[in-house]
């Protein structure tokens, strides 16, 4: 019988992607999914030609691999995967090479790989960003779990990789969980990153009274300098499209944004290690309060306006004020990130790559971005930097671009435009930098009602007021 080099377990679109991917750079590959018909359409469109096969069994799908075997998953994550892992721990040997590339919560992750180790099996959490097109074409990607595992990996991840300048978009990133935590991050900064592009279309929309076409024009325009990035080049082409009475898609898409729970884990996470992510709990907190539509139709007739949104004086100006508060308020959202990464790291020693984690994301994913080579040089300078935002090249970055800033978020707050990131973002930069926080006073108040005592600036230890 002859061998074939990897197995796919799971043929929907990302799944098909991948194995086509792999196969296109060399590793042939057994296609298999629980509903026989994705194989065999798979097979007949697709697949047809390649040095590709299905199986129809789990037993076969064993049965056709070379040893070591090496198997990746693309199911939804849950209890699909763990029906999978149950399968082809009966069917598997140890020492063979088990790649879950869903986006499963990081717990999972941990709680499997301790499991298939166990058996003997080196099992790889990987994180793939990048959609369809990134599967087939070239995606980042995030593995975690045995060094050996993924040195076992390393020649088709390396190969199928999106590729940059300084190297394939791939990287060990330490074991247990690290490769899916990190791509849950990844998942909580793209939140940020596409509510603050939001609010920008917002601000220039309502308050420089761009037409769609200027708005395509501008984010263009935004794509030549620093906010170069695969969703600000997406916005342009958005704003583009028209629908076929000739009138423009995005003003007929329902204002309620889906999703699927990786920025909620962002969050949740990040309020457990008590790391604030102000940006990108804003950001999920917007796509939230977008899905109550209903509430928000009845308040617009009910509560009535107090302001009116002011057109701004000088649309040029305007513009080039909204693309520096954009960039400053990204700025922070990846501070916010990288603050959850660093924080994590330590906690579960995982050690992670942050220069690598920026380089790996400069291609195939969705947060791909010019900017993300600025965040490699930063970690070049210091690995141990505890944030972004006291890199000597942000700070300028930033100081340049402030009053500019606080323009943008004044106005907008002036006027009743709703700017929860772009002030969360503000918010954060302003209290990360003030010496002395208002703090006092909570603790003051914790006190007092719960006994809860307080430290002191003056001396040391805990203490407690009898108040009056």
């Amino acid at each position: 019988m002859e061998k074939y080099s990897v197995a796919m377990i799971g043929l929907g679109v990302m799944g098909a992607n991948l194995l086509l991917n792999l196969e296109r750079n060399g590793f042939s590959g057994v296609g298999f999914d629980i509903n026989a018909d994705s194989v065999t359409k798979f097979l007949e469109g697709p697949g047809k030609g390649k040095k590709v096969t299905g199986a129809s069994s789990w037993s076969e799908v064993a049965e056709k691999l070379e040893k070591p075997r090496k198997v990746f998953i693309l199911v939804p994550a849950g209890k699909p995967v763990d029906s999978v892992l149950g399968e082809l721990s009966a069917v598997l040997e140890k020492g063979d090479v088990i790649v879950e590339c869903g986006n499963s919560h990081y717990p999972d992750t941990e709680r499997r790989e301790a499991e298939l180790s166990a058996k003997g099996f080196n099992f790889t959490g990987m994180g793939i960003s990048g959609g369809e097109e990134g599967a087939l074409w070239g995606p980042s990607m995030m593995p975690g779990g045995p060094r050996e595992g993924y040195d076992r990996l390393a020649p088709s991840l390396e190969k199928i990789a999106a590729q940059v300048e300084d190297g394939p978009c791939v990287t060990y990133l330490g074991p247990g969980g690290a490769g899916h935590y990190t791509k849950m991050v990844h998942n909580g900064i793209e939140y940020g990153d596409m509510q603050l592009i939001a609010e920008a279309y917002d601000l220039l929309k309502r308050l420089g009274g761009l037409s769609n076409e200027e708005l395509a024009d501008v984010f263009g325009e935004w794509n030549q300098g620093e906010l170069e990035s695969f969703l600000i080049e997406i916005t342009a082409r958005i704003f583009q499209q028209k629908d076929e009475d000739g009138g423009y898609v995005v003003d007929k898409i329902m204002d309620t944004a889906a999703m699927k729970g990786t920025g909620t884990w962002t969050v949740q996470d990040a309020y457990g290690m008590a790391v604030p992510i102000p940006t990108i709990a804003a950001a999920v907190d917007a796509r939230v309060i977008s899905a109550m539509r209903g509430q928000r139709l009845a308040a617009a007739k009910s509560i009535p306006a107090d302001v009116q949104p002011k057109p701004a004086a000088d649309k040029k100006a305007w513009i080039d004020a909204v693309r520096a508060a954009l960039y400053c308020a990204k700025t922070c959202s990846y501070a916010q990130g990288y603050a959850m990464l660093r924080t994590a790291s330590e906690q579960h020693d995982w050690n992670l790559p942050f220069g690598e984690i920026a380089r790996i994301w400069k291609g195939g994913c969705i947060i791909r971005a010019r900017f993300l080579g600025s965040i490699q040089e930063a970690y070049r300078r210091d690995a141990d930097l505890p944030n972004l935002l006291l890199d000597p090249f942000f700070k300028d970055e930033l100081a340049g671009r402030m009053s500019a800033w606080r323009q943008v978020v004044v106005e907008g707050v002036k006027s009743g435009v709703p700017l929860p990131a772009m002030g969360g973002s503000l918010a954060y930069y302003d209290a990360y930098r003030t010496e002395r926080l208002p703090a006092n006073l909570v603790q003051a108040q914790r006190d007092l009602f719960g006994a809860h005592t307080y430290e002191r600036l003056d001396r040391e230890g805990s203490f407690h007021t009898h108040w009056n």
